[in-house]
């Protein structure tokens, strides 16, 4: 028992005082990350980052030459991959059509950030270096506070008064922090915005399921609204972000079930209610993006777009496919083989993490109710993955999942259900954090060489 406390338990990581431990490790992480992307040495195997500051309008004349060799400040090192086309978008506004398949809610935050009006300490930097240097601000804290989100949804779920409960709250949110999405988390990427969006979405709802088993009905039902509103955000940011829907077709159907056993009643019907704007909510979220698409390609003088005449007339859906090449078994070829064995730990443990929330009886109804719940987003966004996306990006997007976490940290105890504080030596576990340790790493050096896989 003493070894395995030791394994839960190193210096840095302390349970007794977990705010300051999570922060510390936290910045420490960052800190490394940082001076590992910064340390790689020149552009990187592709240039285009270094295209960007060429493109002000003052710089139009510039000579190829100097483009190739142009200085790379700090913030540009950060500048990679996806995060080319969210500098671009947020400067220049969505240009070209193919721009419309990286998430409109994550450059509109980012546009109104640097803008000049929020932090108008910023504006004397060029354009291309101000968003850089805000994104990667952005990243950081939403990560940052993305980690304590989760810490305090584990504490919902799992308690802080008994020491697995708190032991699996505070080891979760450590993992997040070293989660496999690595540098995309530190750079211009909206993982980590939709990271704390999601999670924090979950502690709310969570706590409105809570608020509701007290009899605290007007307060369930506004965190109940607000966990949607965040949802939907999050939505905007990634697309992805509509599987929490999933939750609130889950309690329709509860309410659904409890008007054909216990007949209709003012409660059920306007907790209905709430459910059904929530999920309204949460849909606007992917909505209203295209609706402004829509208005902007297909309301116009010039010709229309094929995408325009079809029966649901989605921008997202028509580049994914046509620019990107993202759609049901697209991705499946011989050559994007090594992409797949990549992303199969990931996709394991998702996957694994749902039918081990479906089978595992917890001595709290409300704890194995939100496990239940969290396993269809979860598992669902793991098959998308696998037959629909660029399987590789699930190691990244899988960071504002939390299910996995505890499956993870579970591992470490023995019969975990019914909080025996037996705390045990799993190969598992060892295995899990090394792995992420060395790949965040190593993909940090990938990263700032601007080097696959993204």
């Amino acid at each position: 028992m003493a070894a395995g406390l030791a394994l839960a338990r190193p210096n840095l990581l302390n349970p007794n005082n977990p705010i300051r431990s999570l922060s510390l490790a936290f910045w420490l992480w960052k800190a490394l990350l940082f001076l590992v992307i910064i340390g790689c040495p020149g552009p990187g195997y592709d240039t285009s980052t270094g295209l960007l500051p060429y493109q002000e309008s003052a710089a139009s004349g510039a000579k190829l030459e100097a483009i190739r060799h142009a200085p790379f400040s700090l913030p540009l090192k950060l500048v990679r991959w996806d995060s080319i086309y969210f500098v671009h978008i947020v400067r220049d506004h969505y240009v070209f059509e193919q721009e419309w398949a990286f998430g409109y809610g994550y450059t509109r935050i980012l546009s109104f950030l640097t803008s000049g009006k929020v932090l108008p300490q910023f504006s004397g930097l060029d354009g291309v270096a101000r968003v850089a240097l805000v994104a990667i601000a952005l990243s950081h804290i939403a990560h940052y506070f993305s980690v304590l989100a989760l810490y305090r949804l584990s504490i919902n779920i799992f308690g802080h008064d008994n020491t697995s409960g708190a032991l699996i709250s505070f080891l979760s949110a450590a993992l997040h922090i070293v989660c496999p999405a690595g540098a995309f988390l530190s750079a211009p990427y909206g993982e980590s915005l939709f990271s704390f969006l999601n999670i924090t979405g979950y502690f709310l709802y969570s706590s409105s399921l809570l608020d509701a088993d007290a009899g605290k009905r007007a307060s369930s039902d506004a965190k109940l609204l607000l966990a949607a509103a965040l949802f939907s955000i999050a939505t905007a940011v990634r697309s992805n972000g509509i599987l929490s829907g999933t939750l609130f077709a889950f309690d329709a159907l509860l309410q659904l079930r409890k008007i054909f056993t216990q007949g209709i009643s003012g409660d059920i019907l306007l907790r209905l209610g709430v459910i059904v704007v929530g999920g309204c909510v949460i849909a606007l979220g992917l909505i209203v993006p295209q609706w402004i698409a829509y208005t902007t390609f297909c309301m116009s003088d010039e010709p229309l777009r094929p995408w325009c005449e079809q029966l649901i007339p989605s921008i997202y859906g028509w580049v994914q496919v046509h620019y990107w090449n993202v759609g049901f078994l697209r991705y499946w070829t011989l050559s994007n083989l090594p992409l797949f064995i990549l992303a199969f730990p990931m996709l394991f443990l998702m996957c694994r993490s749902s039918i081990w929330a479906l089978n595992t009886a917890w001595p709290s109804d409300t704890a194995t109710s939100v496990l239940t719940r969290l396993a269809a987003p979860n598992g669902l966004l793991a098959v998308m993955a696998f037959t629909s996306y660029h399987v590789q990006i699930i190691n990244r997007i899988s960071s504002g999942y939390p299910l996995w976490y505890w499956y993870i940290i579970c591992q470490v105890f023995t019969h975990v259900a019914d909080f025996s504080s037996v705390v045990k030596h799993s190969q598992t576990f060892s295995i899990a954090i090394q792995g992420m340790v060395i790949y965040a790493i190593v993909q940090a050096v990938l990263f700032g060489s601007f080097l696959p896989p993204a």
